[in-house]
């Protein structure tokens, strides 16, 4: 207890609000200002008749709804900008780790990804009462904001402890989830999936959120699993339960016509029968019928075979003979049993088929550990989701053939990333990933700041690296071994390391991308902001400090591009020229644009071209290239910056 005084006089009305708690606990409600009574409620309480009040409907309300809704939906004018330094192959790969405020990362994303995201993993802010919140808008002065929190990320975007006994703690959560889940909705593709991690602090008001921005039909199942253990200490928590789990939500875009994704939880599916060469198992095929479950229909013979009294099959006559004609059905001891095969279930052929086990043993502590084998113990992350439990995920709602992408914008240590490699590396397949996570500092005295690291991000990449290192070391060396006679041979890189052998299409890179300003002056999206003898200090358009990688990032985004796309450097007329996916888009930031290098250009015959308006030495200039490569080249579409 503190021993200062307060030297102020009680707040009577907080304490009557505290004394009404204690006895309607549901009339406290949270308000613009914080706690308050629900007089409505509280008269309703203390009457025997129905009171007249605000009409009642069903749907989730908090202070700060209609301000998300805004938020999800205002534009931005920020930009993402290339860092090939910090970036593996970075021309290549098509991996992305983006670093910055995730709502507007999302924003910046729907043209490029609107309805490609296979499948979206996140791990938000539980709000626990020791999580930091995004604060999307405030009226707060900056400097006013740092001496009351010192929270401030490295792109000045602001972060805010939610205490339990914040007059908002379940508002501000909401309020931040919204947009964002929102957002993220549009970048799903018709039969994507989402899985959003929680636990028992939010999963009451996650659920309906989610049903209102997915739709209470497109839930697919809520997964428990046993995040941690904990030891039990008798004398201390003799009658306190232990809080060991977790939830995952899984909601899919929409209905797709026979979509099936069952969950499973425990150990791993055995197949213990065989039958020419082919192993599977067995489940019941018959049901109940009593009570509520009669069904003439499904009561019938099959051969020589009845269902006994009190039972009948799961499913009519034409499916249950086309079943036992397939050899789907095995009888045991004059019982019917359906047989499922190791080879179909979740087999290629059906895209539509998810098949979901949660393994127990992978919890919190195991997924720190597999971060400390990485990088050591001094990451400074207390509870990391296992690279288990994702690949699981990953494995229930992507195929290895095909080039799905999986985004992560909560993500943390990278665990997702990391998942996303392993699992490539042991089917070999092609799966993509966008990591997303704003750069928050690391604390200078913390032991994390002392071995490097100056924010999350920079933990996240490193652990990308390394987990890229470890996989093309483990698959080498496994096809050293199985395949030492006929290669022998292996490539390194300059520094010794050993390269991923050729039979493995595995998409070791990322490339890097942070979110800043416009590359755009202030003038361009505000004239009228300006006077006209202020304009000869925006002779140039572009920010100085900005590059033509910069330019294009903020071109392919613009255009609706994915920032994924292969990217090459090539000379025409001795400009740069970039050239993205062959001919989806060809850029040119140089001067000098003209006739010659318009004819040239041509012979690529791009659907997409770019200029900076000052490249041309004139409106002149401009209209005879526009037209020389409509005549050359119809199909390509030009315009300036």
């Amino acid at each position: 207890m503190s021993d200062k005084l307060d030297l102020q006089s009680p707040d009577l009305v907080n304490q009557n609000i505290q004394k009404i708690a204690a006895l309607f606990p549901n009339c406290i409600t949270e308000t613009i200002e914080g706690k308050a009574i629900d007089f409505d409620l509280l008269k309703q309480e203390l009457n025997h008749e129905i009171v007249e009040g605000t009409k009642e409907r069903y749907r989730l309300e908090w202070p700060g709804k209609r301000e998300a809704i805004v938020t999800a939906n205002l534009p931005t004018t920020k930009t993402l900008r290339p860092v090939p330094e910090e970036s593996v192959n970075f021309d290549t790969t098509e991996n992305l780790y983006i670093e910055g405020d995730n709502l507007e990362v999302l924003k910046l994303l729907q043209e490029s990804y609107l309805g490609k995201i296979k499948m979206i993993y996140i791990d938000p802010p539980y709000n626990t009462g020791k999580d930091f919140l995004y604060k999307d808008n405030f009226t707060k002065d900056l400097n006013e904001f740092k001496e009351e929190s010192g929270l401030i990320d490295e792109y000045s975007r602001r972060l805010l402890a939610n205490p339990e006994s914040a007059g908002r703690y379940h508002s501000d959560w909401l309020t931040m989830m919204y947009p964002r889940l929102k957002l993220a909705r549009n970048l799903l593709c018709d039969d994507g999936v989402i899985f959003v991690s929680i636990d028992d602090y939010e999963v009451h008001n996650l659920r309906p959120l989610m049903n209102e921005i997915f739709g209470e039909k497109n839930l697919l199942g809520q997964i428990t699993w046993k995040a941690r253990v904990k030891p039990v200490n008798i004398g201390e928590v003799k009658y306190k339960p232990q809080k060991e789990i977790e939830y995952i939500l899984v909601y899919q875009k929409s209905l797709v016509p026979n979509t099936f994704f069952p969950l499973y939880t425990g150990g791993v599916r055995s197949y213990p029968h065989e039958f020419n060469g082919r192993k599977y198992r067995l489940t019941t095929i018959l049901k109940s019928n009593r009570g509520t479950n009669q069904r003439s229909t499904m009561c019938f013979n099959l051969e020589d075979y009845s269902p006994p009294e009190g039972q009948r099959w799961q499913a009519g006559e034409d499916v249950i003979t086309q079943l036992y004609n397939d050899g789907y059905i095995e009888f045991r001891d004059g019982t019917p049993f359906k047989r499922y095969f190791e080879d179909e279930e979740g087999a290629e052929h059906d895209p539509f088929y998810c098949f979901m086990e949660v393994d127990w043993s992978s919890t919190s502590e195991a997924g720190k550990n597999q971060l400390n084998e990485i990088l050591g113990n001094q990451h400074g992350f207390d509870t990391v989701k296992p690279v288990r439990l994702l690949k699981t995920l990953i494995q229930s709602s992507t195929s290895n053939n095909q080039e799905n992408i999986i985004l992560d914008f909560f993500a943390g240590s990278s665990t997702t990333a990391h998942a996303v490699m392993q699992l490539n590396a042991e089917d070999n397949g092609r799966r993509k990933y966008i990591m997303v996570q704003l750069p928050v500092i690391v604390g200078e005295n913390s032991e994390t700041y002392k071995v490097g690291y100056k924010n999350i991000c920079e933990i996240g990449k490193e652990r990308i690296r390394r987990a890229c290192k470890k996989n093309v070391d483990e698959l080498n060396a496994k096809i050293e071994k199985q395949k030492a006679e006929q290669t022998g041979k292996f490539d390194f890189d300059k520094d010794g390391q050993s390269l991923l052998h050729e039979d493995y299409n595995l998409d070791i890179g990322f490339r890097v991308y942070k979110l800043d300003t416009s590359n755009m002056q202030d003038v361009y999206y505000r004239p009228q902001d300006y006077k006209p003898e202020m304009m000869d200090m925006f002779a140039d358009n572009i920010k100085p400090d900005h590059t033509p990688r910069d330019l294009l990032a903020q071109v392919m985004l613009d255009w609706g591009l994915p920032l994924s796309y292969r990217i090459e450097e090539l000379p025409i007329d001795g400009k740069q020229v970039f050239r993205v996916a062959q001919n989806s888009l060809m850029a040119c930031f140089d001067n000098g644009i003209n006739e010659v290098f318009a004819k040239e250009l041509a012979t690529h015959t791009p659907l997409r071209v770019v200029f900076r308006d000052r490249s041309f030495a004139n409106d002149t200039a401009k209209e005879n290239v526009k037209q020389l490569l409509k005549q050359l080249s119809p199909e390509t579409e030009m315009r300036v910056i």
